[in-house]
């Protein structure tokens, strides 16, 4: 159970941080490139995914010392279902019906693979 909730929650903060980008991207949409690394240095946002992206790697690394790596990775696809939904909720994104049915498949596979791999 102990894997499982690292697992959940290292999916959990890479699609949080992923968020988290996409308003720092959002913040220099109509900044000049060369004025757009001084803009994002300037974000507290940029560092706070920074941090939860380091959190999410040295979390994964305590997973991967007691999960095989084939059992692991598959979560990691969980992350796509996540930033999409936080892109839709947060951000007004509209994925067309096709690219919904992709992230069911995404799911049906991740599913199938855990199944299979005796992680329930």
């Amino acid at each position: 159970m102990t894997n499982v909730f690292g697992l959940a929650s290292v999916t959990l903060m890479l699609a949080v941080g992923q968020a988290l980008f996409k308003q720092v991207g959002v913040s220099i949409r109509d900044v000049p490139i060369h004025e757009a690394l001084q803009v994002v240095l300037r974000q507290p946002l940029f560092y706070v995914s920074l941090l939860i992206y380091g959190g999410a790697t040295l979390l994964w690394i305590w997973i991967l010392s007691r999960v095989p790596l084939s059992q692991a990775y598959p979560w990691v696809a969980l992350t796509i279902f996540l930033v999409a939904i936080f892109g839709w909720c947060f951000f007004g994104e509209r994925p067309s019906p096709a690219f919904w049915l992709g992230l069911v498949l995404v799911m049906v596979g991740v599913v199938i693979t855990q199944y299979s791999s005796g992680s329930r």
